[in-house]
């Protein structure tokens, strides 16, 4: 939550370059602040901004707001855009804004006896040679840097959303406040056609899908963010291991496996620790060595302290795979004839994830990547660059997912989080821009979205609703080959430092799965279904000759189960259609004296009949060549 609120307090500069939608947001924040002050005028306001869905205000109002009260907050947001009310900005001195936030006039319809508690604090963030200004629109006045759009008026379409609960400043130590969410846009169609997304998107949930679907399940006696895969979420998980480990015997991957843990020294070297143990479960103290510090009185801040200064060790969840693979690659001597080394693993890391940020597959604390790292020389670094984008090409083409932009994550300049030599990162942002500029598609460069160790290309990928996620990510990398002082001997039989370069085309088998639901609306292609064929006998008359079509079908392959409840057999298609099950054969008197089911297909209803022979052949092949 701190990282939001510390994205939402915009600089001057860039409130400036707010687009004119985030304008119009902006200043329909401003009508909901004044339809609340209306309704509740003890209500103390923080923040409005505007948001990528659309905006939201912090309040602290002793009455709990509720979405009962979403229909009073919209009628009195409409009476202020009734009214056209004028924006009017105002530039005061800082002693001006500070006496109306103590006269409690700020965010409020008129002065009142309680002062304008959170203005106050924001006047002090305010820069000393920044200028103030105040906008008003009828009655409310509001801290503001603005800008908005010339008159309520313009924010007709509009709608309250949801109410959540929100620490001033994304602090657990500060206020708890109301943060009520709404969203608008600049006509009424836009607007419907925004909800009906989110309409769409909510029977899309993965979380509401993967319960009906049976596919997983997350526990509290677990615990959060820890996902346990079903035996049909598990399926869908191996079917697509399985497809992506083709392609990587195909491109000269190695498979590797390595542990869950690993010592802090490890990630030390690699910089993963302590710079980012905000991000990580705790460490792992060797109990006997623990007991002494216990013994010695050693206090949980000094163990801290011991900890990051690394006077004592102990062992991390794994939080990524490269410290493991870079240990697998040194543990020979290579030569410049054995680059590049391409290592792949299926392999499961943690990271600690604040319990508000978690939801369902997409945000968890483990999961497992399709990870590899790949060891060359700096001339094979383009190709093997080439190697990764195709993988993740044939990835997203293969799942219908062919609507992506491609982003190149570059270092900010400005930024000290950084490692490394600054001439290796030109180098490493130039391999990729040629890389880039070979996929036939329009990319954006977009500095400071770099990793700390290296440059990369995300994939972006938008769903068959519109809405966007972050897949596929290549990444090359010359720090860690330093800090682990790698080598190889080159040609001219002095070592040499190889180039590393890291990829993931799922990226979180977890996230990615979880997307893959929501993209099909559980409606997987046959290859990807958990039961691929259900077989509905019309009566247990038929259930022999049910059981011969399962066995042959299974033979070849096939997941397929026989319905053998004695429900009627139009119950039976709609429970399978219900479990979006590709492929109903029904079987009656018909099917049984001609050998042949009748066919029934998810989407596309009554298919016809044929032999049972003939549909396996057909089946297997649609399996084969993973269809959509």
């Amino acid at each position: 939550m701190a990282d939001d609120d510390a994205k939402q307090r915009k600089t001057l500069e860039e409130r400036n370059q707010m687009s004119d939608l985030e304008r119009l947001r902006h200043s329909t924040a401003h009508v909901l602040a004044t339809a609340i002050a209306k309704l509740w005028p003890d209500a103390q306001f923080a923040y409005g901004p505007p948001t990528e869905q659309g905006f939201y205000y912090d309040v602290d109002l002793e009455h709990r707001i509720s979405p009962d009260d979403f229909p009073a907050i919209e009628a009195e947001m409409k009476k202020v855009v009734k009214e056209n009310q004028t924006f009017e900005k105002m530039v005061v001195s800082r002693d001006e804004a500070l006496e109306m936030a103590k006269s409690g006039r700020l965010a409020a319809l008129g002065e009142r006896e309680t002062p304008s508690t959170f203005k106050i604090d924001l006047l002090e963030e305010i820069p000393e040679d920044e200028e103030i200004s105040i906008y008003k629109n009828g009655d409310f006045w509001d801290l503001c840097a603005g800008p908005h759009v010339p008159r309520t008026g313009n924010c007709k379409a509009f709608k309250v959303m949801s109410v959540a609960s929100a620490f001033y400043k994304g602090d657990a130590n500060n206020p708890q406040l109301q943060r009520v969410y709404g969203t608008a846009f600049k006509n009424k169609t836009e607007l419907e056609e925004h909800l009906e997304r989110l309409e769409q998107a909510k029977e899309r949930d993965h979380r509401k899908l993967g319960k009906e679907l049976d596919l997983f399940h997350i526990d509290e006696a677990v615990g959060q963010g820890l996902v346990l895969w079903k035996p049909n979420g598990a399926v869908i998980r191996q079917e697509l291991q399985d497809f992506i480990s083709e392609h990587l015997r195909r491109q000269g991957y190695s498979q590797v496996f390595t542990p869950h843990i690993g010592k802090l020294d490890l990630y030390r070297t690699s910089g993963h620790f302590p710079y980012y143990q905000d991000s990580q479960y705790p460490p792992v103290i060797e109990r006997d060595h623990l007991k002494k510090l216990a013994d010695e009185g050693c206090t949980c801040g000094e163990l801290a302290n011991q900890l990051e200064s690394g006077e004592i060790d102990g062992f991390l969840l794994k939080p990524m795979n490269c410290p493991h693979h870079i240990k697998v690659f040194a543990s020979n001597h290579h030569s410049y004839r054995d680059l590049p080394v391409r290592l792949a693993e299926f392999g499961t890391v943690y990271r600690w994830e604040q319990s508000g940020e978690l939801g369902g597959m997409t945000r968890v604390r483990g999961f497992t990547q399709d990870d590899a790292h790949l060891f060359c020389t700096e001339d094979q670094v383009a190709d093997e660059i080439r190697g990764c984008l195709e993988l993740v090409k044939i990835v997203l083409g293969t799942l219908g997912m062919e609507d992506y932009r491609v982003r190149v994550g570059l270092r900010d300049p400005d930024s000290t989080k950084y490692v490394g030599d600054p001439a290796k990162w030109d180098k490493a942002e130039a391999a990729l821009r040629e890389a880039a500029q070979t996929l036939g598609t329009d990319f954006s460069e977009e500095p400071g979205e770099a990793a700390f160790y290296g440059p990369k290309i995300d994939f972006v990928v938008k769903d068959v609703i519109g809405r966007e996620w972050q897949l596929g990510t290549v990444q090359v990398d010359y720090n860690l080959p330093e800090r682990f002082e790698l080598e190889y001997i080159g040609a001219d039989n002095k070592p040499h430092r190889p180039v590393m370069i890291h990829r993931a085309p799922f990226g979180s088998m977890e996230r990615f799965v979880g997307v893959l639901i929501e993209h099909f609306a559980g409606k997987f292609p046959t290859w990807l279904a958990p039961e691929q064929v259900r077989i509905l006998p019309i009566s247990d008359k038929f259930l022999d000759f049910a059981t011969e079509i399962e066995t042959e079908l299974k033979s070849a392959g096939v997941r397929v189960k026989v319905d053998t409840a004695s429900d009627k057999i139009g119950a039976k298609i709609r429970l399978a259609q219900i479990d979006k099950i590709p492929y109903m054969l029904v079987i009656g008197a018909r099917e049984q004296e001609s050998k042949e089911v009748s066919i029934r297909h998810r989407d596309r209803g009554d298919a016809g009949s044929c032999g049972v022979s003939e549909f396996r052949d057909r089946l297997v092949e649609e399996i084969r060549s993973r269809s959509l």
